[in-house]
């Protein structure tokens, strides 16, 4: 079966298993996600699954390496601001790919702009637990910074979190 047939199967699956009612309940009367979390877009860290949440109760950013630039801030401020979500989480994990190109120095076109930011966010850091981590405060750092004189946006609170993809734990900073 190939990659395409997977998600075609994949969705016949979910229509049948799902909860219909409540994916006709969120389409009707709109979605209430209780916090936003950006993550990385590795295909091991599923925010709904680490956090067991369900169709509307989470509002998920995902990009390489967890980093953040007007497109994602902007996600956050729609979140914040109009769907009322409380706490954004910027959830980093073990054995992200981003953040080891960063420390090798190796990436080209596109992703040395994730990683630059990467280095920025890390300094002099070698250890990827320690640079992972500092990835992750670094971006609340830039989201605390980005909304600042955002009075509306001033009970967001900002958390900070590692997912460990070999336990499936989250390590809360």
């Amino acid at each position: 079966m190939n990659a395409r047939e997977k998600l075609k199967e994949g969705n016949r699956l979910y229509l049948a298993e799902g909860d219909g009612a409540l994916r006709e309940r969120t389409a009707r009367e709109g979605q209430t996600p209780y916090a936003i979390v950006v993550c990385c877009s590795d295909s091991r860290v599923i925010p709904e699954k680490i956090f067991h949440a369900d169709i509307g109760d989470l509002f998920v950013i995902r990009v390489a390496g967890n980093v953040l630039d007007r497109h994602q801030l902007g996600s956050i401020e729609y979140a914040a601001e109009h769907l009322h979500c409380p706490l954004v989480l910027m959830l980093g994990h073990t054995g992200c790919g981003a953040v080891a190109a960063a420390l090798s120095g190796h990436a080209e076109g596109y992703v040395s702009l994730i990683t630059d930011d990467i280095r920025r966010a890390i300094g002099m850091e070698t250890d990827p637990l320690k640079a992972c981590r500092a990835n992750v405060l670094h971006g609340a750092e830039t989201i605390r910074e980005a909304f600042r004189d955002r009075p509306a946006l001033k009970p967001l609170e900002i958390a900070c979190a590692v997912y460990d993809v070999a336990s499936g734990a989250v390590e809360w900073l």
